[in-house]
Order: structure tokens, then sequence, then C-alpha cells
């Protein structure tokens, strides 16, 4: 009797896990282009910041900008701009390039550019502590009519914009009982509540730079314990905890902007704060495919 092949139930399809899920997702074209959006909307942001502090310069330096002093006049273009440069760089090293072309000339070239923007990053810094320093210069001053004042005086409505006096705007801030104060260098005066406004913008500016230095110097950090460079068990049990401090002080800096009004720094602060969340899944998949490959390494040598 001829024997009745048996038949095989179809296994019914495994459901991808996370991992997978997560890859895929990864990799669409929908996320890819929502990373590079936020990319070309912080290439705009340079711009932005670019005009606003050239229309300031030209009140706070108005004898002409100097090699000394470009680095006060222009401290958030510069900053940004080279930060967006280091945005790009560590896109190509934790996403574009593969691992086994960052060697030789394409490592060090990378490494070499980061470098440079790093000089341009904690410059920048420095300029924003000058800023700090030109605005605990002002003085209390005792004029009560500002319309006494010489056309060579402005008024600071915050960090970088300063208004000319005109009849109507000089009689409209000539309030009785305002107390004022001046900068008798740069000729520049405001009230006591816009000067105490400006302090606080000042301050959170310097400590938000502060926290992007450390951002850079945590990607830096994993960057070099993903190629094998360096190795820390403490930085492997503390970063999350690390991270979650540096990216929550980013993220108050930008509400305090919100707050207090100026959208172009909340705008700019949350568009950096997504970047490199996104350049932290970089890292998240880079690990990912690290560990897949030695884990499939380890069953090749098994066998």
């Amino acid at each position: 009797m001829p024997e009745v092949p048996m038949t095989q139930t179809p296994m019914p399809p495994t459901k991808p896990s996370f991992k997978q899920s997560f890859m895929n997702h990864f990799h669409s074209w929908g996320y890819q282009g929502f990373k590079y959006l936020v990319y070309t909307l912080l290439a705009i942001n340079v711009y932005l910041f670019f005009r606003e502090e050239w229309l300031a310069s030209k009140v706070i330096f108005a004898s002409g900008i100097t090699l000394d002093n470009i680095i006060e006049a222009f401290s958030s273009t510069i900053d940004t701009g080279a930060w967006l440069v280091l945005l790009l760089l560590f896109e190509l090293e934790t996403y574009v390039i593969d691992d086994d072309k960052l060697t030789g000339a394409t490592k060090w070239s990378l490494h070499g550019i980061r470098a440079f923007c790093y000089i341009f990053i904690l410059y920048s810094l420095y300029g924003y502590m000058t800023k700090v320093g030109l605005i605990y210069d002002f003085s209390p001053e005792k004029i009560t009519d500002l319309c006494r004042l010489s056309k060579e005086w402005k008024f600071m409505e915050t960090l970088n914009v300063y208004n000319e006096f005109t009849k109507d705007s000089c009689l409209s801030l000539s309030v009785a009982g305002t107390e004022y104060f001046s900068h008798e260098g740069y000729k520049v005066i405001t009230d006591a509540n816009t000067l105490a406004d400006v302090k606080g913008l000042a301050w959170v500016d310097v400590i938000n730079a502060s926290a992007w230095v450390s951002v850079v110097i945590m990607l830096e950090i994993d960057v070099h314990t993903q190629l094998g460079n360096i190795s820390s068990k403490i930085w492997e049990k503390y970063n999350r905890f690390v991270k979650v401090t540096v990216y929550s002080i980013l993220l108050i800096a930008a509400v305090y902007w919100g707050v207090t009004g100026n959208f172009l720094e909340f705008w700019d602060a949350f568009l950096w704060i997504v970047a490199f969340v996104l350049i932290e899944m970089n890292m998240f998949e880079w690990q990912a495919e690290v560990a897949e490959r030695n884990s499939k390494s380890k069953v090749v040598k098994g066998n």
C-alpha cells in the first residue's frame, strides 16, 4: 500500500521583534525625511541668528567689528554654525559611513573637523560669558526724560534688540517713577525690569551652552566606546542618568525662552534637542548592529 505523505500545517508568520520593528522604522523614508528636515531647519536658524545679531552689532559695535570683538558680536551665529557642522559629522559617523570605512584618513578627517568645531563652540561659550559681563556693566541712570538723550543713544528691549529713539517712543518710554540703567560705553539705556529680564536670558545662554558642551563630551565617549578605543564601567552604569540630567537642563532652558517670549531661542533649542535625540537613536541602532554582528560571529565560531 503506497505511503500517504503527511501534510504539514504551515507555521503562522512570526511577529517581528521590537528590535526588528525598530530597525524597519529607523530606515523608513518618513523617519529619514523627518530627520533631514530637522537638520535643514537648523541651517535656516543660522541665517536667522546672523540677521538678528547683525542688526544688534550696528548698535553695540557702531565703530566697527574687528577680530577682537567678532565673537561677542556674532556668538549665537558662530555657535549655531559650528554646532550644525558638528551635528552633520556625528550623522556621518553614527549612521551614514560604514564601520569598516571609519579608519585612516576618513577617521582622522572627521575627528580633525570636529576638534576645529569645538574651538568655535568653546569660544562661543566665552562670548556668552562676556555678554553677561556686559550686562552687569550697566549702572543706574538719573535721567527721567529719555527725549533729552542724544540721537546716538538706543533703548535695549532684549539681549539682541536695540531700538532708536523717536519722538513717540521716547515719550512712551519716559514713565514717571521708572528706574533706568545705562551703559555709557555703548550708549545704551533700558529700564530696571528689562535689565533684569536680559540678565536672566544672558545667564540661561551660558548655562545652555555649557550643557551642550556636556552633550558633545557624552557623544564623544559613546562614539569612542563604540569604536573600541575606550571602555568605562562607570560610564556604562551612569550614562543614562547623566544624559537625562543634561537634556532636562536643555529642556528647561527651552521652556524658559518660550515663557519669556523669545521664540527664535525657544524654536532653535527645541530643534537642537530633537536633532541630538535623533543622533542618540543613531547610536542605539549602531550598538544594535554591532551586537548582532558579534552574536552571529560567536555562532559561526561555535559551529
